[in-house]
């Protein structure tokens, strides 16, 4: 008697030892799930925002009108020829040149009028057989109302055509989240050094 009841003691032992120790396993199987569930949402790739967070319930729609000094030649030159081709200088249209600039935006087409930033990137013959070239240029206004704010541009140049569009592909304080296009006409064109003076229209939704 006295052995069976030690037999029953032993068993209902081992059978709590087993519940016991798959509580254990579960329990630390529940811990570490949750622990890859918490780092899997604190290193998320994307996570989607209200529009209010940003503001961007309203946007505004503006129109900035300036002039653009692209000056190639002489002492004080704003746009210098960086790379070409090997047969750049035989090319009818350049190809292969390109050209860094640092150019000044004015409200009016006179270089001594009110300025109102600079236009900072590069241009760059990219058709063998048109005048036109690759435009990849941020304005960057010092003008007291979007002083620090900036605007890219990324586009086709056909210098011939009357007039030309590019689409403005983003921008920085003011322009955050921006979009549009800008218009360009030539205003003024030196056959003998190359200098030009390009009027702008530019259409940015921020």
């Amino acid at each position: 008697m006295q052995m069976k009841n030690i037999i029953h003691t032993i068993f209902h032992f081992l059978i709590q030892f087993n519940t016991m120790a798959n509580n254990l396993i579960y329990t630390t199987f529940i811990v570490v799930l949750f622990s890859l569930v918490v780092a899997g949402k604190s290193q998320t790739f994307s996570t989607s925002l209200p529009r209010s967070t940003l503001r961007l319930g309203r946007q505004n729609l503006t129109r900035l009108h300036f002039f653009f000094h692209d000056v190639v030649g002489g002492p004080n030159a704003t746009a210098i020829r960086v790379a070409a081709a090997p047969f750049t200088n035989t090319s009818s249209t350049g190809f292969g040149a390109v050209v860094m600039m640092d150019n000044l935006l004015t409200v009016g087409p006179e270089p001594n009028s009110t300025r109102v930033g600079r236009a900072q990137g590069m241009y760059a013959s990219a058709d063998l057989n048109n005048m036109s070239f690759m435009m990849v240029q941020n304005y960057v206004f010092d003008e007291e109302r979007f002083n620090g704010s900036t605007l890219s541009i990324l586009g086709r140049n056909p210098i011939s055509s009357p007039m030309r569009e590019f689409p403005v592909v983003g921008g920085t304080g003011v322009f955050r989240f921006a979009h549009g296009y800008a218009e360009a006409r030539s205003f003024f064109f030196n056959a003998t050094n190359g200098d030009a003076i390009v009027e702008y229209n530019v259409y940015v939704l921020h």
